[in-house]
């Protein structure tokens, strides 16, 4: 695949010095770290290999990723891994797409307070899930969950979200056969809704009561309670977005969705346009828009493109994708082969659906021949050999 002719590298290398020195004092360790990996990314600056091929000794040279989860660049290849590990916890049932939103006035307090409300965002949306599903009027069973955080609009802005994917179905509550949804239909979103505005407010609640958010800025005065209990009273009678896609085909959907969304990073390097006197040009989507008018371009100001490109930089340690339920790493083993057995498919009858992700071995772009390694050089080094240029005729069949 050929390289996107701008990249957010690109970006980082020509402004990020100015950038950083122009929000001195206001830019965290973990922001940094993440520039100075994306700028350094497949550069000679963290080492490479060379490969030649075995049959007409074409060079070329290989610079290693900075694997960073917010790297434009990284984030294929860690998909595909991640991909194959969870191939074997696929049923075959169909899937369905739920999306639980935060308020916008939860989300300007989140950003502030990432690590806590993000994975209170986590961890009751799941409740929410599991709680409903497990009511007997509804579905009665227990379900698998696989929950990945976005915090972002198609415009960068701060839009705290959490995607599920979750199975058609579930275990029956004394375990002894499998329950399965309706068709089309897994739970009900206004009931789903309800219940996550509830419970997330009263846990929002408790955190203030023991001190655990901070509020800086224009919510400064937040920190009062009564003054944070106020700010919520209007969130109780608003109805929080919680909604259902339609379900996927199988198996094989879930994992083409998956590997689109798991590893996403505020923008991807394909929907740059420009970086010039005007600023960055990007393509986003305005979900107001129906149809082609959905598609469209924005211009930002360099310094703002970074700022809304950082302010997603996760909380060291933090984890984007979670499993819950069935799922829940502890007893996924089990509860995937009692599920099997309980939809009567063995485990030796599943078939993998994922067999493209290995990438296979690298081979010569000249002849096809096997690229061996020559070559190991370590960070800031020189290659003692040289890379051969493509013939005219393949790089103009590439670009």
């Amino acid at each position: 695949m050929s390289r996107p002719s701008l990249e957010v590298a690109d970006i980082f290398r020509g402004h990020g010095p100015a950038w950083r020195r122009a929000n001195a004092g206001h830019v965290s360790l973990g922001q940094l770290k993440v520039m100075s990996a994306i700028e350094n990314c497949r550069t000679a600056a963290l080492g490479g290999h060379v490969a030649r091929c075995e049959d007409c000794d074409y060079t070329t040279i290989a610079y290693n990723s900075c694997r960073n989860r917010h790297c434009p660049k990284c984030q294929a290849a860690a998909a595909k891994d991640w991909l194959a590990a969870r191939e074997a916890d696929l049923l075959p049932v169909p899937y369905f797409h739920v999306v639980f939103t935060l308020p916008a006035a939860i989300a300007d307090i989140a950003y502030q307070n990432k690590a806590l409300i993000y994975d209170l965002l986590f961890k009751v949306s799941a409740e929410t899930v599991t709680t409903i599903a497990a009511d007997q009027k509804h579905l009665g069973a227990r379900v698998g969950i696989t929950s990945v955080l976005h915090s972002w609009g198609s415009a960068m802005t701060h839009h705290p979200h959490v995607h599920m994917i979750v199975p058609g179905g579930g275990i029956s509550l004394d375990g002894q056969r499998w329950v399965a949804c309706r068709k089309g239909f897994f739970l009900p979103v206004r009931v789903l809704s309800r219940l996550f505005r509830r419970l997330f407010l009263q846990r929002l609640l408790t955190a203030h009561q023991a001190n655990h958010l901070k509020f800086f800025g224009d919510h400064a005065a937040l920190a009062d309670p009564q003054a944070f209990a106020a700010y919520l009273a209007p969130l109780r009678r608003t109805e929080w977005v919680v909604y259902a896609k339609r379900p996927f085909g199988g198996p094989q959907a879930v994992l083409a969705y998956l590997s689109r969304y798991t590893h996403r990073v505020a923008i991807a390097n394909s929907r740059l346009i420009a970086c010039n006197h005007a600023g960055v040009t990007f393509r986003w989507k305005d979900y107001r828009a129906e149809g082609r008018d959905r598609q469209k371009l924005m211009t930002l100001s360099t310094a703002e493109f970074i700022r809304r490109f950082l302010i997603h930089v996760l909380p060291h340690g933090f984890h984007r994708i979670r499993h819950y339920g069935l799922l829940a790493s502890g007893t996924r083993a089990d509860n995937i082969a009692r599920a099997r057995e309980l939809l009567a498919v063995s485990n030796s009858q599943a078939e993998p659906v994922a067999a493209d992700v290995d990438p296979g071995k690298p081979t010569c772009p000249c002849c096809g021949g096997r690229m061996i390694i020559i070559e190991v050089f370590q960070r800031s080094a020189t290659p003692r050999h040289r890379p051969t240029a493509l013939p005219i005729a393949i790089r103009l069949d590439t670009s």
